[in-house]
């Protein structure tokens, strides 16, 4: 088995209203518009969220995979998703949690992991072998926290001049 995977956890404090944060968070337009290499997101009539993300890997080039995930969580503390079940190659899930630190200041508690799972390296690029599953996987890695801590300071930034 070939496998790939990337982590990102990240605990920060947004200066705004815990309401306000988790209906930002809550909000999947706000991940396209904010994060860079999301292709699309869209729900489904069953509530599948499906994701399309383009990753570039050095050595390897760009590629887009697909995610299918189902909401497990979603109240005034905590929003989390998960492959959907079934799901066996492509899995993705993400948690957020909300803690108010006061009446404008909330602490968000973020995190996301991104597992690709093939029977051979070719399954998921001709040039995987090649890289090798710690290469991609620290490349995917490094990405991701880019790309989330982008993200991140986007909600900061747009969550902040609200209240």
């Amino acid at each position: 088995m070939f496998t790939v995977r990337a982590d990102f956890s990240e605990s920060f404090e947004i200066l705004s209203k815990p309401n306000s944060v988790r209906l930002f968070f809550s909000d999947v337009k706000n991940f396209i518009d904010l994060m860079p290499n999301i292709e699309s997101v869209h729900t489904d009539a069953n509530g599948i969220m499906h994701w399309k993300i383009r990753v570039v890997i050095p050595l390897v080039g760009s590629f887009s995979e697909k995610f299918s995930l189902s909401e497990v969580s979603n109240d005034d503390e905590t929003i989390e998703w998960k492959p959907t079940a079934g799901e066996k190659h492509n899995l993705m899930s993400f948690s957020t949690n909300f803690l108010p630190k006061g009446k404008n200041k909330t602490l968000v508690q973020f995190s996301q992991i991104i597992e690709l799972r093939r029977t051979s390296a070719a399954e998921l690029h001709f040039l995987a072998g090649f890289a090798g599953e710690s290469v991609i996987s620290g490349e995917m890695t490094r990405r991701i926290s880019e790309m989330l801590d982008g993200f991140i300071q986007n909600a900061k930034d747009i969550l902040e001049k609200e209240d």
